[in-house]
């Protein structure tokens, strides 16, 4: 990259119920040894586009959030109201430019996340820019859970959250969004794969 990036805000959504991990603080599950948000906050901070700053967004436990380090706020919008709630909460106390946003749940994901992720932002003119990943089928799906953003977008998603909208990709889709495929050979194909059950955890762990 021959320009330089802005500085950039990762934000580590951990905010959901844990419903399909019977209603357990999925961040705070041990992965390896250590709680699924630790691993997630280690593998921001190898980041090869290194990040100024990394928030957790959490809605229970706050202190054994806290206990990691770095500032933690839950969602301001009542009722668990999914990633959307987290994205708010990120851009709310984001003090630079982008924001990233990284689920809790995939401590396997790219160390160029936020370098690709940028540079196609950077190269589409885009508002936001969000990576795809090779599913079980073999199809190459969107993921946007990771996803860089202009700290801008705050008021367009304050009127699409304030509206009642829930959902990730019709708030995205009313914006320039880059995908960024991982698929490239040397990509781990298990990159973005996530826990949503202790089952599912343990198989992460074998990999």
């Amino acid at each position: 990259m021959n320009h330089t990036a802005p500085a950039i805000t990762g934000l580590i959504l951990s905010g959901g119920r844990g419903s399909r991990m019977g209603g357990t603080d999925k961040g705070l599950q041990n992965f390896r040894g250590l709680p699924l948000a630790l691993n997630t906050l280690m593998r921001l901070q190898l980041q090869s586009l290194p990040l100024q700053e990394v928030l957790i967004n959490a809605n229970r436990n706050l202190s054994a959030y806290e206990s990691l380090g770095v500032p933690v706020w839950p969602d301001s919008i009542d009722g668990f109201a999914g990633p959307l709630a987290g994205f708010l909460t990120g851009l709310e106390h984001c003090e630079t430019p982008l924001l990233l946003t990284v689920p809790c749940d995939s401590p396997l994901f790219p160390l160029d996340l936020v370098e690709r992720l940028y540079q196609a932002l950077h190269d589409q003119d885009a508002d936001l820019a969000m990576a795809a990943a090779p599913e079980a089928d073999g199809a190459v799906r969107p993921q946007p859970v990771f996803c860089l953003l202009k700290t801008e977008l705050i008021e367009s998603l304050v009127k699409f959250t304030q509206s009642g909208g829930r959902k990730i990709d019709a708030w995205t889709s009313l914006h320039r969004c880059a995908i960024v495929p991982f698929d490239q050979s040397g990509d781990n194909a298990h990159a973005f794969a996530n826990a949503n059950t202790l089952a599912e955890l343990q198989q992460l762990e074998s990999i």
